[in-house]
C-alpha cells in the first residue's frame, strides 16, 4: 500500500479558496497533483449528493472549502455548508465510508500558503486511510 496515491475531489468557493489556490500557484507553492478542484460559486451550493457521488465513484477523499464564516459573498452560504457537512459526516458510515474522508475548511483568498498546507495534509490523511471502499467493490 506504500505506492497508493489517493484521488481527492475539492469543491472550492470561487471567491476565496479558488483564489487562494491561484495565489498558491502564482507563488510557486506546490501541493499534491492528485487533488482535483471543482470551482463552485459558493460552498452553500455544494449539495450532499455531489459529495456522495464523488465518493461512490471512487474518490478517496472530498474537501469542501470556502470563505471564513461571516465573510461569505452570498451572506450565509458557508453556514449552510457547515450544517450540511456536519449531517453528511454522520451519514457517511451508513454508506460504508469513514467520516475522515470528508473535510470542511475555511481558506481566505490571501491564504495561498494555507491552501497548499491543507491540501498536503488532507492527501496525507487520506493516504493513511487507504483506498476508498468504493474502489475495492467496483467491478471493472
Amino acid at each position: 500500500m506504500n505506492d497508493f496515491e489517493p484521488t481527492v475531489i475539492a469543491f472550492v468557493c470561487n471567491w476565496c479558496t479558488y483564489t487562494a489556490a491561484d495565489l498558491a500557484g502564482t507563488s510557486r507553492l506546490s501541493y499534491p497533483p492528485n487533488v482535483r478542484l471543482v470551482r463552485v460559486m459558493c460552498t452553500g451550493m455544494v449539495d450532499p449528493q455531489y459529495v456522495l457521488k464523488a465518493l461512490l465513484e471512487g474518490a478517496d477523499g472530498v474537501l469542501v472549502s470556502g470563505c471564513h464564516p461571516g465573510d461569505c459573498h452570498y451572506i450565509n452560504g458557508n453556514y449552510k455548508a457547515r450544517r450540511r457537512i456536519k449531517l453528511l459526516k454522520a451519514l457517511l458510515p451508513q454508506f460504508g465510508f469513514a467520516p475522515q474522508r470528508l473535510r470542511l475548511t475555511w481558506i481566505g483568498a490571501s491564504d495561498g500558503i494555507e491552501f497548499a498546507h491543507v491540501m498536503q495534509e488532507l492527501v496525507d490523511q487520506v493516504r493513511e486511510l487507504g483506498p476508498s471502499e468504493a474502489k475495492t467493490k467496483m467491478v471493472l
